[in-house]
């Protein structure tokens, strides 16, 4: 019996609009994109999309399931987005909120090359143990600067030191020498603690760049890199899982237009279940509490779809960031657990000494000053 992909709806109709009507569509138009009485009848037997369930909610929302044959992804990440989501994404009130994946499609398609366990291993860090990260910036600093904050960051004992995501190639940090400059900090900085820091440089990049930098920064003995993949496109990620085997920490730049509450994708589908389907070992997301909107239920069920078992997948690794306060890392850690990474940035520039307060960071969380 071929597969089905179960993806899960939520409808939102407008009044006199007729709930079985929008669903039906939805099964028309990501699949054979005709009229009913248009469709073949062999076509409509294996092919075409089925609504499995509608169940009323409140507000003129609708829960609703549609299966897909496996067949119409083809193996092939692109084609899955286009089934979920395709031409559906240009009309209302349409949020895809739940997939059950089959096994084929999950084994087609790949999931992490490292993961959790793969991150710990290039780290250092003991399982029971949660991770740091911080990000380099700002953008206009020159790469000497921003390699000395590097070292800095390498010398209180920070696990990975990331590129800002929108430190790119401005004419003050060109990738290439902001590349050369920051990894030799850190191993310096690694040198003289024996401790592992990992320089994580931004490679999202335009065609062919992004090959480019992909390929520069894995000869300059980085173990991983950062990528925005809704701004490559996400099968980009994929493929530079396949090509070059680093550790890929995604960032959701551009994510945030698909979350609206009636449209889209939910949160924890995209930034969860879809980017770790496309090979991210860690996933970053805003925490509930800075910056920007998402509420804990939403983080926690980003974590969930990063870690929960998902056929022969890796798990990978949550990264709430986007303005999280150093003192509260203790409680973040109890909340999340500890196969998380804690993104932190301002609150540790805000103190100045960037040494010290990586290192007063550690030693909250247990790790202890290296």
């Amino acid at each position: 019996m071929t597969e089905r992909l179960l993806v899960d709806y939520l409808l939102t109709c407008q009044p006199g609009e007729d709930a079985l009507t929008k669903a039906e569509d939805i099964a028309l138009e990501q699949t054979v994109e005709l009229p009913a009485d248009c469709v073949p009848e062999s076509i409509r037997e294996h092919l075409l999309g089925r609504v499995e369930r509608l169940a009323p909610l409140s507000d003129r929302r609708y829960q609703c399931t549609i299966s897909f044959d496996a067949d119409l992804v083809g193996g092939e990440l692109t084609q899955l987005l286009n089934t979920l989501f395709g031409n559906i994404s240009l009309k209302d009130g349409i949020r895809v909120t739940d997939i059950r994946w089959p096994d084929g499609v999950l084994k087609a398609i790949g999931g992490p090359a490292h993961g959790i366990a793969g991150i710990r291993q290039a780290t250092g860090v003991a399982q029971g143990q949660a991770l740091l990260c911080t990000a380099l910036k700002p953008v206009g600093l020159d790469a000497s600067a921003l390699a000395e904050r590097a070292y800095r960051f390498a010398l209180g004992g920070m696990d990975i030191i990331k590129d800002d995501h929108g430190v790119a190639n401005q004419r003050q940090a060109p990738f290439v020498q902001r590349l050369a400059a920051c990894q030799q900090a850190v191993e310096r900085a690694n040198g003289e603690t024996g401790g592992n820091s990992l320089y994580f440089p931004n490679a999202t990049a335009p065609w062919p760049l992004l090959e480019q930098r992909l390929a520069a920064a894995r000869e300059a003995g980085c173990k991983g890199v950062l990528i925005s993949p809704w701004i490559t496109g996400l099968d980009a990620m994929r493929w530079a899982r396949e090509r070059f085997g680093l550790i890929l920490m995604a960032h959701p730049a551009l994510t945030g237009s698909y979350f609206r509450p009636e449209h889209g994708l939910s949160p924890e589908l995209l930034l969860g279940d879809l980017f770790r389907l496309a090979g991210a070992d860690a996933s970053v997301y805003p925490n509930t509490g800075g910056r920007f909107g998402f509420s804990l239920s939403t983080c926690e069920a980003i974590n969930h779809r990063l870690r929960y078992p998902l056929g022969a997948l890796r798990a990978a690794a949550p990264t709430p960031g986007g303005g999280m306060d150093a003192t509260r890392a203790p409680g973040w850690l109890e909340q999340y657990g500890t196969d998380t990474i804690l993104l932190i940035g301002g609150s540790l520039y805000q103190q100045g000494d960037l040494t010290r307060a990586t290192a007063a960071l550690r030693e909250s969380i247990g790790r202890g000053a290296r």
